[in-house]
This record gives C-alpha cells, sequence and structure tokens, in this order.
C-alpha cells in the first residue's frame, strides 16, 4: 500500500463513520510531515449546516493544530470529489495537494470550479476510487429502500 492508500483508507475511516451517523459518508484527512493533522466527516444532518462538509471540518482541524489559517505544504485526502465550497476553502487555505477517491460529475469542482484551488495546488484523482464510490452507493441504496 503506497502513502495515497494509506491516507485515503483513513479517510475512508473517517466516511464511514459519517454513514454510521445517517450522514453522507465523506470522509477526509490533512497530513503534514507524513503526520494527519486534521480529521473530518460530513456533520451536516447533525449540526443542521449545510456547511459541515468533511473538508470543512479538517480543515478547520488542520489550521487549529498548526496555529494558523494556511495549509501549506499539506495534502487533503477526501473519499469523494469536493464541491465548489469545498475547493474555494481548500484555496483559500493554500492547500498544497488534493488527493480525492470518486469523482462527482453532479457536485465536483473540476466541472464546475476547476480554477478554485491555489494555482501551485496538484490533484490526484481516483485513490481507492472503487471502495469510495461503493461506500456511497451503500448508503443511498439503504436511503432508497
Amino acid at each position: 500500500m503506497n502513502t495515497d492508500e494509506k491516507f485515503m483508507t483513513m479517510a475512508l475511516h473517517e466516511a464511514q463513520l459519517a454513514f454510521d451517523q445517517g450522514e453522507i459518508p465523506v470522509g477526509c484527512v490533512i497530513v503534514a510531515d507524513n503526520q494527519i493533522i486534521g480529521r473530518g466527516h460530513n456533520l451536516t444532518q447533525l449540526l443542521h449546516d449545510v456547511t459541515a462538509h468533511a473538508e470543512m471540518q479538517a480543515i478547520t482541524a488542520a489550521a487549529e493544530a498548526l496555529n494558523g489559517k494556511y495549509l501549506q505544504g499539506c495534502t487533503l485526502y477526501v473519499t469523494v470529489e469536493p464541491c465548489i465550497m469545498c475547493a474555494g476553502a481548500i484555496g483559500w487555505a493554500q492547500i498544497s495537494r488534493v488527493v480525492y477517491g470518486a469523482a462527482d460529475p453532479k457536485r465536483g469542482f473540476q466541472t464546475f470550479a476547476p480554477q478554485a484551488l491555489h494555482p501551485k495546488c496538484t490533484v490526484t484523482a481516483g485513490v481507492l476510487a472503487d471502495d469510495c464510490q461503493a461506500l456511497m452507493q451503500q448508503f443511498f441504496q439503504l436511503k432508497r429502500k
């Protein structure tokens, strides 16, 4: 298992926590110097807050851990492609790298706001994509019953 897969597995653990709480199963971890400094999962239902996405939770935790709002040199791992809102926050935080699992053609930033990230940010897509997508599909199949 390579480093990206290792940290995406941690993000999948966060997504499972969301799933278990009845939240859309998206999980995120932020890594600096090979250490997780922020983690989060969707809490939109629990907090009654449409902005309580996994990435937003993880960015807040990472900024707190580093005692500053900029996260240069950090990598954000998230199970599903960030939405436009989260991509904007990732850009404002100046996160250096984004790694995501499953693509989100309906809401993902790559389709609607590909310039939202910081210009120096690099993106790696499709890490453990099948696992990430399977968790989402399982969640929505249960919701439709």
